[in-house]
């Protein structure tokens, strides 16, 4: 095990967004998207193998999400390089938030878990 916390070396940036086209507010139903970058400053290839997140909505109900890859991919993100990808999130409130991490191996076949801030899913205007 190296001194070093490989998760610490990628960066993760995401950007949400309300989908009020695919939103039904009077159901209940409020679609978010949000569009991960994941950037590699590891000195090797990290691949992604899998995700795990925690949704909560307004009334603090949790869902958890776990599952290999991403869209349906396990890609392999070079030193200084990026991976970007869209998915969403349907919750039953105009606000809420997710966290959690990806876990992923370095090239030397160490695994190590690169975390995911909280960001917030809010309806525009949801938030005063």
């Amino acid at each position: 095990m190296s001194d070093i916390n490989l998760g610490d070396n990628v960066q993760i940036q995401v950007e949400s967004r309300y989908q009020p086209d695919q939103s039904d507010p009077e159901s209940k139903r409020f679609v978010f998207s949000y569009h991960i970058t994941i950037t590699n400053h590891n000195d090797q290839p990290v691949k992604l193998l899998s995700r795990r997140w925690l949704i909560v909505d307004g009334d603090q109900k949790v869902q958890e999400v776990e599952g290999e890859g991403v869209v349906g991919e396990q890609p392999v993100i070079e030193p200084e390089d990026s991976y970007s990808y869209t998915s969403g999130a349907v919750l039953a409130t105009s606000v809420g938030s997710m966290q959690g991490h990806y876990n992923m191996q370095a090239d030397d076949g160490e695994d190590f878990v690169a975390p995911i801030a909280p960001f917030t899913l809010a309806q525009p205007n949801a938030l005063h």
